[in-house]
């Protein structure tokens, strides 16, 4: 195959459909005595680019001559069988032109004559290119279908910018860590527009995964390696309860103003984000500094967030800093601390997410709650986790920082013997009493565990911070009866909502849900 110079740029391989039509004789008619010839296999061809095309034949009357027409390119025939020969191969190499459609006609005569005709029609595909982004994006920017970009430093979309990215988009972080780890950061009063389809999800991923567009697993990384560079951060405007109206996000230096977060807009707009998939994140710029796969800081409910996927993030796998935004349709898997993290007084809804816990997973939820005055409380539903019984922490739930929420519809599996649920300090359990912490239908599968947590009152725990002293409050507010332990699930998330798009369907992780 030929080589084509490229400035700046890194030819990735896009496919062709390679379809034969075959017809025998001069008439058209099928006939015993004429050459049969046999369709060729599917190629693959870039305008510029070669492709061979081999065609199989047989000829009873022994084989004599052979001849091509091309359009859309040139073609020629590399190889030949042996004069008077009954069978065997032609191979014809095919130069393919400017994109669009393209054919080789191979015509084979035999010692008596008689002729056979087979069509090789050619789909011919522009050059794939990859752009290197190394600077923050001022302007409104369009990253197009068919190709990869890829963030050779921390970017960020900055106020006034919208960044939209085209289905099917693959984007690279450069491998760093510190203050040179890679991200894409949508700063308050910018917006993303990362509208993928389930034909052609967006994946974020790491210039370590050598994954192409159309490509939905990586060919060369595991879903457990994390780290290999940031993530994917979007900040608004809406209410945040921390220490002031507006902070900075944790994984970006204080000196990136574009990092701040957080102000009085409940309906703020970052965007859409929609069939998107971001992998081997989660880099750390500092002690117990990392990047989530997914931030939320102060995101409000006018943007949209649906079909989303997390793999292999060294962090949480998704992460909201108080907002109003709400969520549906998350998957996380491999989260190399919590798969789902809510602080900050955080106010919207996650609806059906699934969890898949890795060995170095700690927590399936992580539910904490104002660090300031502002208060709220968030619904999470119909979701399904997964547990690791190798998992360093692997605990169902902890509900801390005097959070509020309603929990339901929530399904609980493959957990270890010492997992627990735990209402962490007074406050909380204060807030449960005060009916500020609504937990109903919540099911937790126990049948592969023999020996440890097997029981309600052994899975749901109060426990107390410092000083402080049991509230008791499963004696005063008996858990409803449908938080229970169950054999079959009838609560949960809706797995198809991820099958065919998301690696964790074509690797058969959701088989079990």
């Amino acid at each position: 195959m030929k080589n084509s110079v490229k400035q700046s740029l890194r030819v990735l391989f896009a496919f062709m459909t390679l379809t034969v039509v075959v017809s025998c004789g001069d008439d058209d008619s099928p006939s015993v005595n004429n050459p049969t010839i046999s369709i060729p296999a599917t190629s693959t061809v870039e305008t510029g680019e070669d492709v061979e095309i081999s065609f199989d034949i047989t000829t009873q009357g022994g084989y004599a001559s052979s001849s091509l027409t091309a359009t859309g390119g040139t073609a020629i025939i590399s190889s030949a069988p042996a004069s008077g020969a009954a069978s065997g191969t032609i191979n014809v190499v095919f130069s393919a032109g400017d994109a669009g459609s393209g054919s080789v006609v191979l015509t084979v005569i035999d010692n008596n004559g008689n002729s056979g005709i087979a069509t090789a029609v050619v789909t011919i595909t522009d050059v794939l290119t990859e752009f290197s982004i190394s600077s923050n994006i001022t302007a409104n920017t369009t990253w197009e279908t068919g190709n990869s970009y890829i963030l050779e430093a921390r970017i960020a979309v900055e106020a006034g910018a919208t960044l939209t990215i085209q289905p099917g988009v693959v984007i690279k972080g450069q491998v760093g860590s510190g203050a040179n780890a890679t991200a894409l950061l949508i700063a308050r009063g910018a917006k993303i527009m990362a509208e993928g389809t389930a034909a052609a999800p967006i994946i974020f991923t790491t210039v370590a995964d050598n994954i192409e567009a159309g490509q939905i697993a990586s060919p060369n990384l595991m879903a457990t390696q994390s780290g290999l560079w940031g993530g994917l951060i979007v900040l608004g405007n809406a209410l945040i309860s921390a220490d002031a109206a507006a902070v900075q996000i944790e994984g970006i230096p204080p000196s990136d103003t574009n990092g701040l977060y957080g102000g009085t807009d409940a309906t703020d707009n970052s965007g859409v984000i929609r069939y998107v998939s971001i992998r081997h994140g989660g880099a750390n710029i500092g002690e117990g500094n990392e990047i989530n796969g997914l931030t939320l800081g102060g995101v409000g409910s006018g943007t949209t967030i649906q079909y989303v996927e997390i793999i292999g993030n060294q962090d949480d796998g998704i992460e909201a800093f108080g907002g109003t935004v709400n969520a549906s349709n998350i998957l996380v898997w491999n989260a190399g601390d919590d798969s789902f993290d809510m602080d900050q007084a955080y106010s919207g809804t996650i609806d059906n997410f699934i969890g898949i816990l890795g060995a170095d997973s700690d927590h399936g939820l992580e539910l904490d709650g104002p660090e300031g005055s502002t208060d709220g409380s968030f619904t999470l539903q119909n979701g399904s986790i997964k547990g690791n019984a190798d998992a360093t922490g692997g605990e169902y739930a902890d509900l801390r920082a005097d959070v509020k929420c309603t929990l339901n519809n929530i399904y609980f599996f493959n957990f270890k013997e010492s997992s627990d649920f735990e209402l962490d300090n007074n406050g909380v359990a204060q807030n449960y009493l005060d009916g500020a912490i609504v937990l109903t239908n919540l099911q937790f599968n126990v049948s592969h565990l023999t020996a440890g947590n097997l029981t309600i009152p052994e899975i749901v725990i109060e426990k107390t911070g410092d000083a402080e002293t049991l509230l008791d409050v499963f004696t005063t507010v008996p858990l409803p009866q449908n938080v229970a332990v169950v054999t079959t699930s009838t609560v949960g998330a809706d797995k198809s909502k991820f099958t065919s798009w998301t690696w964790a369907d074509v690797s058969g992780e959701l088989n079990d849900f």
